[in-house]
């Protein structure tokens, strides 16, 4: 047996024995500081609420908060894992179903330690691997902001969760092997605009629970940062924002960076899938200020590490494509796609991108290139790109090998040099 697995197995153990005194809910773990005897006294402003608005976009609260065409944050939208099924709560200042009876200490815990108000153990669906970094001001000036909102009565849900995942008892195990409250601190080294970047990217914005690689218990591989991660389920690739080849920004300027963040497009890169949601409801309302300070954090970030290559390395050897795939693909690229994206691949300035050359479209992985084919690729309509265009969705047109197809054309053509897209491939979708 590995050594991690016995270790897996023995606190298994104690926390199973912890949970059959009752005990998991009054467990004080990893250094939680105490509720105080007595509520303290909270006191809001405007000026405290405006800033609450303003961060609960900064960490797109709304977006797993909110259902579409639900009240605002009542919750009850549905966060698939690959463990089941997790519902978000109500977060509105209801009584019973929402966080009515939550103190701003309350509140304070659910975000820094991951706990209930009742005390229970909260599942890292809610990001709070990433929320223990903010600061007690703006968890205040969030929580202000989530008092001023309607109250809805919208009960929460209960999880749908297989054993043993739907146990206090397993969470307490995860959160021993995974989990440590810690603020964010600042780098003494670095000026105070990238001070701000690091703390928007790695706390409130919690990038990491998307371009960060997951272990087999779903626990983000913080080592490994925003190295890129398969966003489960929704089978949807996370770039790695390390790599200049997938989604670094190193050599951008900052003004494109910020464009991006910003409008969704910038001149050598757009954002689809689950990107577009956080731009359309997050990052094209935050400051100018603030984009410039994730700018000048992401353009900072280390390059991915490379594997040494051996002593005896070899040019690279061609790629082989099957001459019938090929011709295949030319045949479905001419009649789908050159009317957009031209006849070279060459796009359209403001409207369609480029394929040739396009790092999207040249990334070892192919995930997100087979799901904008399967389900179309659209990006967000922000106040900087009011009416983008879109591409249509194919998965009710093209056949599996249609799809391998296509894409293998466009990888291997106008100086792409791409890995083929097999049959199999496009089933992962």
């Amino acid at each position: 047996m590995k050594l991690r697995h016995l270790a897996w197995l023995l606190l298994a153990l104690v926390v199973l024995g912890a949970a059959a005194a009752g005990t998991i809910v009054a467990m004080n773990l990893r250094g939680e500081d105490p509720l105080p005897a007595q509520a303290e006294a909270f006191q809001s402003t405007p000026q405290l609420v405006e800033r609450g608005r303003y961060l609960a976009l900064a960490g797109n609260c709304a977006g797993c908060h909110t259902t579409r065409g639900g009240e605002p944050y009542a919750g009850g939208m549905p966060i698939e894992t690959p463990f089941g099924t997790v519902y978000s709560s109500n977060l509105t200042p209801d009584d019973k179903a929402g966080i009515g009876g939550w103190s701003s200490a309350h509140f304070w815990r659910a975000m820094h330690n991951g706990r209930s108000k009742e005390g229970r153990l909260l599942y890292p669906a809610f990001p709070y691997p990433s929320f223990t970094q903010v600061t007690r001001e703006d968890s205040d000036a969030i929580y202000a902001y989530l008092r001023s909102v309607p109250p809805s009565a919208v009960p929460n849900r209960e999880h749908r969760l297989r054993f043993p995942y739907d146990t206090q008892a397993a969470l307490a195990v995860w959160r021993a092997l995974s989990f440590k409250p810690e603020p964010f601190v600042a780098n003494a080294g670095k000026p105070a605009e990238w001070n701000r970047g690091a703390y928007l990217v790695s706390g409130l914005g919690h990038c990491i629970a998307c371009h960060g690689s997951r272990n087999s218990l779903g626990a983000t591989e913080t080592k490994l940062g925003l190295s890129g991660g398969l966003i489960a389920v929704e089978n949807w690739y996370a770039p790695s924002l390390t790599d200049p080849h997938e989604a670094g920004v190193a050599d951008w300027s900052a003004a494109d960076v910020v464009a991006l963040l910003k409008n969704g497009v910038a001149p050598r890169g757009s954002v689809m899938g689950p990107m577009a949601d956080v731009v359309f409801r997050s990052t094209q309302y935050l400051s100018e200020a603030d984009l410039a300070a994730m700018a000048s954090y992401l353009k900072d970030l280390p390059d991915a590490p490379k594997a040494e290559a051996p002593a005896a390395a070899t040019a690279k050897a061609p790629i082989r494509r099957d001459a019938g795939t090929m011709a295949r693909g030319a045949k479905i690229y001419d009649q789908r796609c050159a009317y957009c994206h031209g006849d070279q691949g060459q796009g359209a300035a403001g409207a369609y991108p480029p394929l040739a050359g396009n790092r999207a479209v040249n990334m070892a992985r192919p995930t997100n290139l087979i799901q904008v084919i399967a389900h179309g690729g659209f990006l967000p309509s922000t106040a900087g790109n009011p009416r983008p265009y879109g591409m249509p969705p194919f998965g009710q047109t093209l056949d599996a090998a249609e799809v391998a197809a296509v894409l293998t054309y466009v990888r291997g053509s106008w100086g792409n040099d791409s890995p083929p897209v097999t049959q199999l491939d496009t089933m992962r979708r």
